[in-house]
This record gives structure tokens, C-alpha cells and sequence, in this order.
């Protein structure tokens, strides 16, 4: 499906291709929220965001999983403006949250060179959490500095650069409800 430069929340720029509609986001959301409801039958849950990208996506999944459970958030930042992880992670943000004991849920919004990734669920699992876990909407498979499984997986995602449903190019995008490849 191609997407016009005349929808004004584009700015102007061309994007390639939808590489995954609304409808179909909506209906693998719903899907994973089942599968998590599933895996995770007592203890306290978690949820855990990788900010500011998965935002989108984590809040529509909460609302899909049928348990109780807990929000929170973490802020890294490896990207900047440039189109690849420059493999400098920096925490922007750390919870106060106290993950001892408690099923970790880490919600991404794509897997791509895995950096990221590696150094939170390092930060993550020292503070010594019932379970540690990845759900990413989108992954790349291309992974190659990940030393962890991504347990609950959205898509197998192209290996181009997407934007909507929570991922952006320079803060840009992130409102689409589709996710798109730039042109």
C-alpha cells in the first residue's frame, strides 16, 4: 500500500510503503495481550516500557492483557536523529519501582541491533526480578549484539527504517497509526 506526501501528517515527506495497517496491529495486540494473560497466571506483573517508543504500543497491549498488573517506564536513548543506533546507550530515566519479586515484562517497540536491549535487561535483571522477558512489536532479526530471546514477538519486521505506531525519524511520525517504511 503506498501512502501519499498529501496526508498532512506526513510533513511533506514520502514514505514508501504501509508495511503494517491499523486493523492488523490491532488484531496482533489483541493476540499477544491473550498470549501474555496465558504465560503469566499468578505473581505480580510488571509491565515495563522502553520509552519513548513503544508507547503507543504498550498502552494499547495493557489494555489487551486480562490480569492484574503494574506500568512503568524507562527512557534510553541510542539513536538521536540518525537513522542506526550509534551503540551509545544512555538511561535517561530509571524507574524508583522495585522489580524484586515481580514478573519484568520489558516492552519494545522494534528489535534492531539488539544494543539497546542487552544493556537494559543487564540493568534490569541485577535488580533481581522474579523473570525478565522482552515483548517487541516489531523484530528485525538481525540482532546480532542480543544476547537475550525476545519471548512475545508482534511482527517479523523488513529491514528498513519504520516509522508510526510509536516510532519516529528525528521525533517525527510517531502518531501514525500504521507503521510505514521512509522513503
Amino acid at each position: 500500500m503506498s501512502v501519499q506526501s498529501a496526508d498532512p501528517r506526513l510533513l511533506g515527506r514520502q514514505l514508501k510503503r504501509v508495511a503494517f495497517d491499523a486493523e492488523t496491529i490491532a488484531a496482533r495486540v489483541a493476540e499477544l495481550g491473550r498470549e501474555i494473560t496465558a504465560a503469566y497466571p499468578s505473581g505480580e506483573l510488571l509491565v515495563l516500557g522502553l520509552l519513548k517508543g513503544s508507547f503507543i504500543f504498550l498502552s494499547d497491549l495493557v489494555r489487551q492483557v486480562e490480569r492484574p498488573l503494574q506500568v512503568d517506564f524507562l527512557v534510553a536513548s541510542s539513536y538521536g536523529d540518525a537513522t542506526a543506533s550509534s551503540g551509545n546507550v544512555r538511561l535517561l530515566y530509571d524507574p524508583s519501582t522495585s522489580f524484586e519479586g515481580k514478573h519484568v515484562l520489558l516492552v519494545e517497540d522494534i528489535v534492531d541491533s539488539g544494543r539497546t536491549l542487552s544493556h537494559l535487561m543487564d540493568l534490569v535483571g541485577e535488580r533481581k526480578p522474579r523473570s525478565l522477558e522482552i515483548c517487541a512489536l516489531l523484530h528485525k532479526h538481525l540482532a546480532e549484539h542480543l544476547r537475550y530471546g525476545v519471548k512475545f514477538i508482534g511482527f517479523d519486521a523488513p529491514n528498513e527504517f519504520l516509522v508510526g505506531y510509536g516510532l519516529d525519524h528525528a521525533e517525527n511520525f510517531r502518531h501514525l497509526p500504521y507503521v510505514a517504511s521512509l522513503e
